[in-house]
């Protein structure tokens, strides 16, 4: 069976922003601590002046992922600095999202990471994950295409990452690629249904003449 582009981009990792903020703690331990994501709770992926593409998560989309071996990293790359697999990086999800936690005290790297998130230098984290189902919801709004994607189920948390720049190219390039994704699809369903009442038409011509 043929795979749409919609199947292709949620087969794709997808990277998305958040924020993280360090916690006051003793010297021996540098906690810091944010939300992967929140619950139903709508952000902008993608805009322009004939469409406006909005995303949320269902607050189950994590019952059934995989979030077995998740790591932390910087701008998606490089060294580990904290991973679930040796505990010292915790995921929960709460009322209002998907909650990380995470100790950098194990390494010199982490321990200069949490200094630059308690500084204010490093404010965002995104995190990589693939989708496994989603709905959207199509509306029409002062000549403008609407599309609300709920993700209804997250493949597998790869990782969360902390992030140099908030909009980082993963992050957009992610979003630019489904928006253009759904545009495009949007785009070929209008030709197909003009083309389907330009051939009513043609009928009820031939018809009448008949």
């Amino acid at each position: 069976m043929n795979k749409t582009i919609e199947d292709k981009l949620n087969e794709g990792r997808q990277y998305r922003n958040i924020e993280v903020r360090a916690l006051a703690t003793d010297d021996n331990e540098k906690i810091v601590e944010g939300y992967a994501t929140t619950f139903d709770d709508p952000y902008r992926l993608y805009g322009d002046d004939e469409y406006e593409i909005n995303e949320q998560v269902d607050r189950h989309a994590f019952d059934g992922a995989d979030v077995s071996d998740v790591i932390l990293q910087y701008n998606h790359e490089g060294r580990v600095f904290a991973r679930t697999g040796n505990g010292t990086l915790m995921i929960t999800a709460d009322d209002h999202g998907l909650k990380i936690r995470a100790d950098l005290s194990g390494t010199e790297i982490g321990r200069q990471l949490y200094e630059e998130i308690r500084g204010g230098y490093t404010t965002k984290m995104s995190f990589g994950f693939t989708v496994k189902t989603d709905e959207r919801l199509i509306t029409e709004e002062g000549g403008k295409t609407i599309v609300l994607r709920t993700i209804k189920e997250i493949g597998k948390l790869y990782d969360v990452s902390a992030v140099s720049l908030p909009a980082n190219d993963a992050t957009s390039i992610s979003a630019r690629s489904y928006g253009e994704g759904v545009i495009a699809e949007l785009t070929e369903e209008h030709r197909k249904a003009q083309e389907r009442a330009r051939q009513i038409q043609r009928i009820k011509i031939l018809t009448e003449v008949i």
